[in-house]
């Protein structure tokens, strides 16, 4: 029982990293959209996390950090590909290598560092109850900070109307413009807001997740979100489920390698992948589905003069 409650513990823990990045992507996307740049920015923002949180001590100012760190690549992004009208695939990758090589240049008087010990947040009274207790109730708070992520972005893509616009944008830009909206105004606004939402996740890895900073400390996530919000057909509840579904396959690995099963190490290291490959496989069978749900103008350049 406590073997499966610490399963279940840790695999919340782990689908954090990809909820949080993955929402916002999400909003990237719903725009209209694509950053495959998230790689980059999360290793960005967890130097900057990292780093803050060895000179100030303070996890929250780390967080911080990571959010602008993350927002400000967003920005640099989003100038690209919505004013200057670059290719958003090619400037995404482009942001994805920038980060791995600045993350690793910035990051090496880090490689040695340690944080501060971690505060512990079990929730009074509810973190004492046998199994339960143990696997929902003693998170870091940013764990219950995703979730809240996540409904307050249902709540203003499906019921506001800043929400709506948002949409429209993502499903007709032509149209958003033609009623006055600034599109690429919008556009940029949510791929700061998306980018800092990567941030916040980097941050997370390398302040509270693996508290520790190593070149590539990332190790894909950034593309497992990408692909999560495919597998999700870009409705952030379904986000949330298949983030903790891929971290629950993340974390079986050390599960099964603590229980003693033989299984080679190099197959259990590479299950995450394969389940992201096996979803994305199964859900391409069904291109109408995808086409149904995905923002219709997602990816396609904007030219208010055209």
């Amino acid at each position: 029982m406590d073997s499966t409650a610490l399963l279940l513990a840790s695999a919340l823990s782990a689908g954090t990293v990809l909820a949080i990045a993955s929402l916002g992507l999400l909003i990237n996307e719903k725009a209209g959209i694509v950053n495959l740049g998230a790689e980059g920015m999360m290793l960005c923002a967890a130097i900057a996390g990292f780093a803050t949180v060895v000179h100030t001590g303070n996890t929250w100012l780390g967080f911080a950090a990571g959010m602008a760190a993350g927002a400000f690549l967003a920005a640099i992004f989003g100038g690209l590909v919505i004013w200057l009208n670059t290719n958003q695939y090619a400037t995404g990758l482009a942001l994805t290598l920038f980060g791995g090589g600045f993350s690793a240049f910035a990051g090496i008087n880090y490689v040695q560092e340690k944080l501060p010990e971690q505060a512990t947040y079990p929730i009074p009274y509810l973190a004492d109850i046998p199994f339960i207790g143990m696997a929902l109730f003693r998170q870091h708070p940013m764990v219950y900070i995703a979730m809240a992520i996540t409904a307050g972005l249902i709540w203003f893509l499906y019921r506001t109307r800043t929400g709506l616009v948002l949409r429209s944008v993502g499903e007709s830009p032509e149209s958003a413009h033609a009623l006055g909206y600034p599109v690429r105004r919008i556009r940029l606004a949510a791929v700061v807001a998306g980018g800092a939402l990567c941030g916040l996740a980097g941050a997370y890895v390398s302040v509270v997740y693996t508290p520790l900073w190593v070149e590539g400390l990332i190790a894909g996530k950034g593309w497992i979100a990408l692909a999560l919000t495919t597998f999700a057909t870009w409705r952030p509840a379904r986000v949330l489920l298949g983030a903790y579904l891929f971290g629950g396959v993340t974390m079986l690995q050390f599960h099964l390698q603590g229980l003693g099963v033989d299984v080679p190490p190099q197959f259990l290291s590479m299950l995450p992948y394969l389940a992201t490959i096996v979803v994305l496989v199964l859900i391409s069978r069904n291109p109408l589905w995808i086409r149904i749900n995905m923002p219709t103008s997602i990816g396609k350049p904007f030219h208010p003069g055209a």
